[in-house]
This record gives structure tokens, sequence and C-alpha cells, in this order.
């Protein structure tokens, strides 16, 4: 019984590596699948992904569906300290909790600091469709985001997309 345990985790990993490096990491999609916080296979930081801020440093794993094809997705984000996310919407209705760090969020359609709500982890908010929002960290942050797709990013200021840059 051991033995198949350890094998069935190198066969695990070894999937997740191969699909690291064809595209998007992609852990669940068919059938029951359970996944624990240090079992999540960070890729290298990049700039996110459809549904994403698309800001770099964002490290992005796709837990379950696709966030670019219609239906339920969820990802992990994990986002590194000292990072600005600059004022942008989703087009479908999104929520998501705090895993780990403190994220600073508010609503509104310009960057405003002092409107930032300090959310530990275990807090849980939501992202209306095409409701503008922005973040900041002041350290490592992870969050879990659900939402309905087809989703996409569309910046207040398209100057402050960093995917134009």
């Amino acid at each position: 019984m051991a033995l198949a345990l350890r094998i069935a985790g190198y066969v695990f990993v070894t999937l997740v590596l191969a699909a690291a490096a064809a595209g998007p990491l992609v852990i669940a999609q068919d059938g029951p699948r359970m996944v624990r916080p240090g079992e999540v296979p960070w890729p290298s930081a990049i700039a996110g992904g459809t549904g994403t801020s698309g800001a770099a440093g964002i490290e992005t794993v796709v837990l379950k569906g696709d966030p670019a094809k219609a239906g339920l997705y969820t990802l992990i984000l994990r986002v590194p300290a000292n990072l600005r996310i600059q004022p942008h919407s989703h087009r479908d209705d999104r929520v998501a909790t705090v895993i780990k760090g403190t994220w600073y969020f508010a609503y509104g359609n310009r960057f405003d600091e002092a409107a930032l709500k300090p959310l530990e982890p275990g807090s849980f908010y939501t992202e209306p469709p095409s409701a503008p929002h922005f973040a900041m960290t002041k350290d490592e942050v992870i969050i879990q985001v659900s939402g309905t797709g087809p989703s996409s990013t569309t910046y207040v200021d398209p100057a402050n997309d960093p995917t134009r840059r």
C-alpha cells in the first residue's frame, strides 16, 4: 500500500510538471480531487492569464475549469509583496477568499490607498461583474478566486494594463 501511494505521488508530480511545461497549470478538471496547500505546484511567476489582473509576478494555478471558457472555474493566486494592482474589472461574477497574508482591497475607478481595506486570512470578498476594484500587497498574499467564465480583464485606464506594456 505504501509503495502504491509513493508511486501515485510520483505520477502526480510528473503529470503536474508536464502540464506546467505545456501551458497554464490546471490541477483538477473531471472527477473528485483534493489539494492541500502544500501540494499546490506553483509555476514560475508570469503575467497571470485570463481571469487575473495580468500583473507581472503573480503566480496562477487553475484549480478547476477554464476562466477563458463558459462555466465554473477556480484559481489560486500567489501575489508577491509590494505589488499595486490598478483599477480594473472582470465581466464575470466572482468571489474570493484570502488564504495567506493581508490583501489590501477596495472598489472604485481610481487607486486610492486610503480606501484599501486590509483583508486577513479567511476574509471573503466579491468582484461583481464590471465593478472596478484595485488592490495592494505589503507581504506575500495567496487568494482563491472562483467565477463563472468566460472571464476577462478591463483596466479603467488602458495605460495601466500591464499586458499592453
